[in-house]
Formats: structure tokens, sequence, C-alpha cells
């Protein structure tokens, strides 16, 4: 399993999302990618560009089934 915690800006979240978790899994370096972001409330606290749960969850679904493909839990942090 690999876990980030992304309080970043969002081109991390995806570079997180469709390389790292991608290249570990490839790799057979883990069997599940965990990715942790703010929730939209707590993202609109933080300073300029953090990606939010809310948003990422939005853009994976858009992509369609099986991109990434990597199994991926996405858990979202609220205040």
């Amino acid at each position: 399993m690999a876990v980030e915690i992304q309080f970043g800006k969002y081109s991390f979240v995806a570079y997180d999302l469709f390389v790292k978790h991608m290249a570990f899994y490839v790799g057979d370096v883990i069997d599940v990618g965990v990715e942790i972001l703010p929730m939209k409330e707590l993202q609109a606290e933080m300073s300029s560009g953090p990606s939010y749960y809310e948003g990422e969850l939005y853009n994976l679904i858009r992509e369609g089934r099986g991109v990434p493909a990597v199994p991926l839990i996405i858990v979202g942090i609220a205040p």
C-alpha cells in the first residue's frame, strides 16, 4: 500500500494518481494506492492552490472506469 497525504498544489495530486501510484503498482510494489486530500470546506481555509477531495473525485469519475489503472482509495479530510 502507498499512502500520500497531499495538501499541495493540484498538479502534485495528478502526479500521485497517474504516475507515482501507477509506477509502484506496475512494479508490483503495491496492491492499492491511498490518497488523502482536504475536502472543499478545509481547502477554503488553506493558502492558494491545493486540490480538494470533491474536485479530484469528479475528475476521476469523468475519466471513466479503469483510469488510472490502479486500485485507489481517496479519503477527504474536513476541519
